[in-house]
């Protein structure tokens, strides 16, 4: 007896996932047998935890040890443009696992996973989410997008304005020139790197607004550094900033 049309589609739908999605969890090789279970088992996904503990007022430099949250050194010198970033948490275990599989693997799925652990671990900022208009994923440039299938801050910050109610700029900032990879350069090489690398189409919807960045990992503060300065620069009142992680 022929299966009704429904069972057949959900069959072919299954199926379909098999062959798309592993059916063990690629960090521990357990058997994704519970519902919803994608790429990584619920077990593993238990210890995305977000980071307890001080840090910089305006830039989020972790501080190590028992501290009281304050401006450090390096932002009562030289201020950012940002008035404030957040990360999730320390960009080691299961969260720079899942980060390393999200950009390098092409498993653009984990950003509802990672978007998910972004409002778990930061909803409570009333600081970095008040007044935001919109969010702006940092852009990659077109060669390494072309690479890598998808920009993962941009599926992120998509992830996170279906659940925080907010547009995203999309098409809004721009990187308009190919450089190094922040990842290949000292600290000090970094800031050189990306300046003048980044751009604004259509800055008016930018003017007197509020916008919040959104980009993967957070190291020097150099991209952030530089996308708030082209952002400020092109009319937006006040920009602030979050990331998945802190190296």
């Amino acid at each position: 007896m022929a299966l009704p049309f429904r069972a057949r589609a959900a069959a072919l739908g299954k199926l379909i996932e098999l062959l798309v999605f592993p059916s063990f969890c690629v960090l521990c090789r357990s058997p994704l047998d519970e519902p919803g279970e994608r790429v990584v088992c619920g077990e593993c996904l238990a210890g995305l935890r977000p980071r307890k503990g001080a840090s910089c007022l305006c830039c989020g430099r972790f501080f190590d040890g028992v501290a009281e949250p304050h401006l450090c050194a390096a932002c009562l010198e030289h201020p950012p443009d940002f008035s404030v970033h957040r990360s999730c948490g320390a960009y080691g275990g299961v969260l720079k696992d899942l980060i390393l599989l999200y950009k390098y693997r092409h498993l653009s799925v984990l950003g509802g996973v990672l978007s998910r652990y972004v409002v778990a671990s930061l909803a409570a900022d009333g600081i970095l989410w008040q007044d935001v208009d919109y969010l702006v994923p940092v852009p990659l440039d077109r060669k390494r997008k072309r690479e890598r299938g998808f920009n993962q801050s941009q599926v992120l910050a998509r992830g996170l304005g279906k659940l925080r109610g907010l547009e995203v700029l999309d098409r809004c900032l721009i990187k308009t020139k190919a450089v190094p990879p922040q990842t290949t350069l000292e600290a000090a090489a970094r800031e050189t790197n990306v300046r003048g690398a980044y751009s604004v189409k259509r800055s008016g919807r930018l003017e007197g607004r509020v916008v919040l960045l959104v980009d993967d990992v957070f190291t020097t503060g150099s991209t952030l550094r530089e996308c708030a300065r082209v952002l400020k620069h092109s009319g937006a009142r006040d920009v602030k900033a979050l990331t998945l992680a802190q190296a």
